[in-house]
């Protein structure tokens, strides 16, 4: 439910076997993930490759936090983040 979906298509095209899991999750408000690279255009604009920078280091990770998240959603999980999303919102 709070899984943001994918960033590009050729990316997500290409994950395998267990990873392609987390294309089964509905796209929603925050995530992880969402919460982790609030900065990703900052984070991107630093990197003399941002394409390799965000394929090898950033979109695995992402992948990783929301295969994460298949495994382990629940209710108070789910609040846990919205609060960490919350709460990073009004301490930026």
């Amino acid at each position: 439910m709070w899984n943001r979906g994918p960033d590009l298509p050729s990316y997500y095209d290409v994950l395998e076997g267990e990873n392609r899991k987390i294309l089964e999750l509905k796209s929603g408000l925050t995530s992880l993930a969402a919460i982790k690279y609030y900065n990703e255009e900052k984070l991107l604009a630093q990197q003399q490759d941002p394409l390799w920078f965000n394929g090898q280091v950033i979109f695995p990770d992402k992948v990783q936090l929301n295969l994460y998240y298949f495994y382990n959603h629940s209710f108070w999980g789910d609040i846990k983040i919205i609060m960490k999303t919350v709460s990073f919102i009004f301490n930026k």
